[in-house]
């Protein structure tokens, strides 16, 4: 993402009225002065949907002027870390960033982004240092005029703290600087951002896009909190919910992130075909096929990611006197080549039309599920019947793949087996809410299976890869002789694998499963 700089942002935010003011913070967690920086006067406008889809996910898009960090910045929350947002910062434009849009694209879908509020703040800085002058925290004391701009007149005005911890920082100096606000009677601001204060105190009434809620979401129909359709379909909004909020980071080429995108589409496409009972497939099945269509594209990138881990990880085992040639070099080459082909494309199909009417179309299945009849059945009755009917679906894969000889055929029996053992392990995920320990048992089990025969399916790639890497190194006069021996182990290893998936089968036998369900 040129012209882009990325950093993580902790802070709090206090209420900025305590009779006795700010105390004197000098001598907590190490901070051994506080320095006056003066006041910035800093001027920011907010730009989101009409219907303020970027406010109900915590989002903020803004352009400012005035202080040392002037630019479009964006800020994406970091929920498993208590007052973190990841920040993207662009050059100063007059229009929004293309880099920015990208990032907040599977939420505005086509919706324009228009200006919606203007924050203009007077910041009284103050850094909170070390001994060694070294910046530990910023704290600031913001005067704030927030002025509506679609379309009212409605304005606000208040004061605030802030606490930013430096980069690097120690969270727990939050905590002491927080213990020493609040004995001095300065309490947490009850909002999370200037934004959302200025919105709520500027407004009639709430935002148009409740918290949680995505693109034309209607409430869900009335079913019993038991219901089995009740359960489906949250397990359903979770991996929309999942898919979407994982887009800005596959965008920004974050650790995981195309893994855990690409397990949501999986995870979604298998729930259609299991609980088929419960939604109908005339409507699922064509967003099951984008959902594929979106996990192949994926896969190019994840692929070859998983795979240049595996490769290395061998190239370390090989004793140095048997690394002949240019190995790592060849490798890293055609690594990189690979990847950067690759990451295009997965941008490429993020921006695509295509792949923003899936996500419409999962807006729209969630809004209007097409329910069947077992839909209003107990979950208790109707989710083990269909779990256990994916369980004996993966026995016939399971019973095929070890009666073929070795050879090309059982590796394909093999991946069509892991792919059983894969849908089996979401059933039973997605029934676990409802069916509690039972099928979290069952769940794990076939998580089990699936490992073993997706370390087999690895080893099968690995080999393919080797082979391309071995003709590639001989074309250009280079030994082979590592990328064969490599080539060997892999082989070792997929017939090793093969010997476990009888003793783990056994341990997931029908019997056992169905015990499992309570069954």
């Amino acid at each position: 993402m040129a012209d882009t700089k990325r950093e993580r942002e902790i802070e709090r935010k206090y209420d900025a009225d305590a009779p006795g003011g700010l105390p004197d913070l000098r001598g907590v967690a190490g901070v051994a002065d506080v320095l006056d920086k003066g006041v910035a006067d800093l001027d920011a406008v907010y730009y989101d949907t009409a219907d303020q889809r970027l406010a109900a996910a915590a989002i903020t898009l803004r352009r400012r002027t005035g202080g040392h960090d002037a630019g479009w910045h964006l800020k994406l929350p970091v929920p498993e870390i208590e007052g973190a947002r990841d920040e993207v910062h662009a050059p100063l434009s007059d229009d929004v960033p293309r880099a920015l849009l990208g990032l907040v694209r599977s939420r505005v879908r086509e919706a324009p982004l228009t200006p919606v509020v203007r924050l203009r703040s007077a910041r009284d800085l103050r850094h909170l240092v070390d001994t060694d002058g070294t910046l530990l925290a910023e704290l600031s004391v913001d005067a704030v005029r927030a002025d509506r701009l679609d379309g009212t007149t409605a304005t606000a005005s208040w004061s605030e703290i802030e606490v930013e911890l430096a980069p690097n920082g120690d969270p727990h100096l939050l905590d002491k600087v927080e213990k020493r606000l609040r004995k001095a009677g300065v309490r947490r601001s009850t909002s999370k951002s200037k934004l959302a204060r200025a919105l709520a105190e500027t407004a009639a009434k709430e935002p148009l896009a409740a918290v949680g809620s995505r693109p034309g979401e209607q409430p869900e129909p009335q079913l019993n909190p038991d219901a089995a359709g009740t359960q489906v379909l949250a397990y359903l909004r979770e991996q929309r919910n999942a898919l979407v909020d994982l887009d800005p980071a596959v965008r920004q080429d974050l650790p995981d992130s195309v893994h855990q995108m690409r397990v949501a589409t999986r995870r979604t496409r298998s729930a259609f075909k299991t609980y088929s009972k419960i939604l109908d497939r005339a409507v699922t099945d064509p967003i099951g096929e984008e959902l594929k269509w979106l996990a192949a594209e994926l896969g190019v990138d994840r692929d070859r990611e998983v795979l240049t881990e595996r490769l290395t990880a061998a190239l370390t085992d090989i004793p140095r006197t048997l690394l002949l040639g240019p190995v790592r070099g060849r490798l890293r080459r055609w690594t990189a080549a690979g990847h950067a082909g690759s990451r295009r494309k997965t941008v490429a199909v993020l921006d695509s039309r295509r792949y923003l009417a899936l996500l419409d179309g999962l807006d729209a299945l969630l809004a209007d599920p097409p329910l069947r009849k077992t839909a209003r059945t107990p979950a208790a009755e109707a989710l083990p019947t269909a779990v256990l009917k994916d369980y004996d679906r993966l026995a016939t894969r399971v019973d095929h793949a070890l009666a073929v000889p070795p050879g090309t055929d059982r590796d394909l029996a093999m991946h069509e087996a892991r792919k059983a053992a894969k849908r089996a392990r979401y059933a039973g995920e997605a029934a676990t809410p409802a069916l509690g320990d039972p099928a979290a048992r069952f769940a794990k089990g076939m998580k089990a299976v699936q490992k073993v025969l997706g370390d087999h399916q690895d080893s099968v790639v690995a080999r393919e890869a080797l082979r391309d890497l071995a003709i590639q190194a001989h074309g250009a006069g280079e030994s082979a002789f590592v990328w064969g021996l490599l080539y060997g182990r892999e082989e070792a290893a997929a017939a090793a694998r093969e010997r476990e998936l009888v003793g783990v089968w056994e341990r997931a036998s029908r019997p056992k499963a169905r015990a499992a369900l309570g069954g």
